[in-house]
């Protein structure tokens, strides 16, 4: 087709841009998957299933949880969502997933961990929304089923726990117990029994890299981990969903080097840049570059953990480990135990893990919880989670809220307060060997702690409640789950089961 140009004064050929007759021109003249939050929550419709991924605030997109809320403040809309994730996602205040947690904006919750997300606990202990516990494991090899089209997900984990349907089914709140659909169910296979928990479609995903291209290819290079985000993007995909990534900057077509990408541009459908105050690499720590495995720091370097109860707890669980043993660190008291196992220069003689996905070096704590500096490997969670469903653990040190005399562990719900387990069922159930910490001495007792240069005496708080609380949410489950169990406390180490011949 000719059409005269007044520039050269004769006819020439027209450039036609319809895509269906001239592709490459579609291809040069073409926007990309860049977009702006707003532009991105808008395709969100009300009774949509949301994923996302994050571990605390590592991988966390807080551009899109913040303009996701103002949306729903703004007009009301979307209402009655389905928020499922795997680790907990917040600071504990007002980060993260606490941003969605909005009377009307979120109706159901499927989750492993509410802990650092008090408002949305908030709204399942006043049973304002349909609420359900999965154990981290659970949830983020279940996205993976989800993406391959399986009806579920078959597991001996959670069996004889509050997640077992014979209990509580997951089940957290009143409204849930007589409102809620069950999502998990008991299946015999040669004899044995398992718990089924049922696939179900994800319409969005709000995910997170560092770097991405106009064709949506993600990478993750300045991120602490990278979690479930392909087998979340696949999940969402699969289900003719919609996949949103926040990223930290843009790269021009071609440039990323294709080993580096982690979820390929044919499943993502938005690309969202964060501003830098909503992209931090955890919520403890804005940027470190020993986290994204870019560099490796002087390990003797790390300061000593200051001398507390804390410390005494981790002294002693550091005892416990033995050379080439592959550990797992659980969340709170037992986060002291790799700074411990560095003073004592014993680190390098075991191999610390968290269910984040990280594999030796030193793992840290807090805020920056599921990051780790001098790591020597980085998986995603699920693959993870394979490794310590199957027994992969030696040893896990995990905490307790509250405990009894026969070691049943209650850490998903005490009071007002609902966290979830977390990884917790999947851990104690498969180790060789667990060692519970809590560190609050009963109420009357007095913890006296000698240094070289101090002295101190603390009288306990905690009122002991292992008498009156209720069994059925223990999450670790029957002693015979798993292998030797231990609780340490400031005063003493215990072995529930030596008794019942357990060890």
């Amino acid at each position: 087709m000719k059409e005269f140009n007044p520039l050269i004064g004769k006819m020439h050929l027209k450039e036609i841009r319809h895509p269906m007759v001239d592709p490459i021109s579609a291809m040069r003249i073409k926007r990309g998957k860049i977009v702006t939050a707003e532009e991105a929550i808008d395709l969100i419709r009300d009774n949509d299933t949301i994923v996302t991924a994050g571990f605390i605030g590592a991988g966390f997109a807080e551009e899109l949880a913040i303009a996701l809320k103002e949306r729903f403040l703004e007009t009301g809309r979307p209402r009655n969502l389905t928020l499922t994730y795997a680790a907990g996602q917040g600071d504990g205040k007002t980060k993260g997933l606490n941003h969605l947690a909005q009377e009307g904006l979120v109706g159901k919750l499927i989750c492993g961990h509410t802990g650092v997300c008090p408002e949305l606990g908030k709204l399942v202990f006043e049973n304002k929304i349909l609420a359900y516990n999965v154990p981290l494991g659970v949830a983020s090899q279940l996205y993976r089923d989800i993406a391959a089209g399986k009806p579920g997900n078959l597991t001996h984990v959670g069996l004889g726990t509050f997640i077992d349907p014979r209990v509580d089914g997951g089940k957290i709140n009143e409204l849930t117990k007589t409102q809620g659909e069950d999502i998990v169910t008991v299946m015999n296979v040669k004899g044995r029994d398992y718990l089924f928990y049922h696939a179900f479609p994800i319409h969005v995903a709000f995910l997170r890299g560092t770097s991405a291209d106009p064709d949506g290819n993600i990478t993750m290079e300045k991120e602490a981990m990278v979690l479930d985000a392909l087998s979340m993007a696949q999940a969402v995909r699969n289900s003719g969903g919609v996949v949103i990534v926040q990223v930290k900057r843009i790269a021009d077509s071609g440039t990323l080097n294709a080993r580096d990408v982690i979820i390929p541009g044919i499943l993502v459908d938005c690309v969202v840049v964060g501003k830098p105050e909503n992209h931090l690499q955890t919520y403890g720590t804005s940027y470190s570059a020993a986290f994204s495995c870019e560099q490796r720091v002087p390990m003797q370097a790390i300061p000593p953990l200051e001398m507390g109860s804390r410390k005494i707890i981790a002294r002693r669980a550091v005892c416990e480990l033995k050379p080439n043993s592959i550990v797992n660190l659980g969340v709170g008291i037992p986060e002291g135990v790799s700074r411990v196992a560095n003073e004592e220069r014993v680190l390098e003689y075991a191999t610390l893990t968290a269910e984040s996905g990280i594999i030796g070096g030193l793992p840290m704590g807090g805020l920056d919880f599921g990051a780790g500096i001098n790591v020597d490997a980085l998986i995603t969670g699920n693959y993870m989670f394979d490794f310590y469903d199957g027994g992969g653990l030696d040893i896990a040190f995990l905490g307790m809220a509250e405990t009894d005399a026969e070691g049943n562990v209650n850490v998903s719900k005490f009071g007002p307060r609902v966290t979830g387990p977390g990884g917790f069922i999947n851990i104690s159930q498969n180790a060789k060997k667990v060692a519970s910490s809590g560190r609050s001495p009963p109420v009357g007792s007095r913890l006296r702690l000698r240094t070289a240069s101090c002295s101190s005496t603390r009288k306990g708080r905690r009122k002991s409640s292992s008498a009156r609380w209720n069994r059925k949410r223990s999450a670790a489950g029957t002693p015979q789950a798993s292998g030797s169990r231990y609780c340490i406390s400031p005063s003493a180490v215990s072995s529930p089961y030596a008794r019942k011949g357990w060890n």
